[in-house]
């Protein structure tokens, strides 16, 4: 990719803010933590921001341990799998102390019974009334000891439920994280794709209507090379946003790879699918992006649709296949427009 001074310029202004604050906080200035305020300076990940500002609020300081955290949650997708390995083992072993415990109960019940039945035997062949008092009170003092045994059982049972509770919380977290786009916060390509295959199933089940829409940002290489790519993100989490605010429901946006974006629209026949596409077509055209840094209008941007509907006999490639020769299409036709597989199949036919 060529580099512009401008772009240039800005990245070495990033670097040294970045490095500015690792050393006001006094900080290791390892990737991590570069990365962290590389990105914080950049602006280009929301949730980190309003992740150090709201530390910074409180404590007026970032520790290394927050900026880690930080990292881990942001940052590194490549940690997502150690997260929830961490955390399924948090819960198994918090479910192996619970399962002591009752290991623990079920002894002491057996104990207690047999204290039961020996004080049966023992009443039944002395009626001395001194050894009854004492078999009575070795009885009390018995069942005193299971109830403390088992308040403190209970106490224990409620913080372990307490504390399952949050890990799977926690665990939630990171598996929606994991099928996140971090840059876009849009489904990323492992969501999009299990969410395909699902929903062709149901398709092919119910036979209500499942249309795809693929659609990809027009000329974004040429954008990202003249600009560079701190603004090229600007311009993904534009037509990012734009996509969300279009669909609703059980509509399922996503990041497809690189420059293209894929939509899902379970129970939506083509004709009202065109129209979401034509209505995210326009609300991305009508954003007029600006360079942060400098105020500097760059123009609008433009994204190119394609939509096609399940039929009867179609698996997931078939679907998206036809998808892609409809994109392919409003490409050849001169971008900024939407193309239907039902306008493709008349415009060959017309050709044939």
């Amino acid at each position: 990719m060529a580099t512009t001074d401008g772009d240039f310029e800005r990245t070495i202004g990033l670097a040294e803010a970045a490095l500015e604050r690792i050393k006001a906080l006094r900080h290791p200035a390892n990737p991590h933590n570069f990365e962290v305020w590389y990105s914080y300076a950049a602006g280009i990940n929301p949730a980190l921001n309003q992740a150090i500002n709201s530390l910074l609020s409180v404590n007026g300081t970032v520790t290394v341990p927050q900026i880690e955290e930080i990292y881990l949650r942001y940052l590194s997708a490549a940690h997502i799998g150690e997260r929830i390995d961490k955390v399924g083992t948090q819960i198994a072993g918090e479910i192996e102390q619970v399962m002591a415990m009752i290991d623990v109960s079920i002894g002491t019940a057996d104990n207690y019974s047999k204290s039961l039945a020996g004080a049966s035997e023992d009443m039944e062949s002395d009626n001395d009334r001194e050894q009854i008092r004492m078999i009575v009170e070795s009885l009390v003092s018995a069942t005193r000891e299971v109830e403390t045994k088992n308040h403190v059982m209970q106490q224990r049972l409620k913080d372990s439920r307490q504390e399952i509770r949050e890990l799977q919380e926690n665990l939630e977290v990171v598996r929606t994280e994991s099928l996140t786009d971090p840059l876009t916060t849009l489904a990323n390509r492992k969501f999009f794709d299990g969410s395909i295959e699902r929903l062709v199933k149901q398709a092919e089940a119910s036979h209500e209507p499942l249309t795809v829409i693929l659609t990809d940002i027009d000329n974004f290489k040429k954008f990202n090379d003249t600009y560079g790519h701190l603004t090229g993100d600007q311009v993904l989490r534009l037509v990012a946003v734009s996509m969300k605010h279009n669909v609703k429901g059980q509509d399922i946006a996503a990041r497809y790879g690189g420059e293209e974006f894929a939509v899902l629209l379970p129970n939506t026949a083509l004709p009202q699918a065109v129209t979401v596409a034509d209505h995210i077509r326009r609300a991305v055209q009508s954003k007029e992006l600006m360079r942060r840094s400098t105020g500097e209008t760059l123009g609008r941007v433009t994204i190119s649709l394609g939509v096609a509907m399940w039929r009867p006999g179609d698996d997931v490639a078939s679907l998206i296949e036809r998808a892609d020769s409809c994109l392919y299409a409003a490409k050849s036709a001169g971008r900024n427009c939407v193309i239907a597989e039902t306008a493709l199949e008349k415009s060959e036919a017309r050709v044939a």
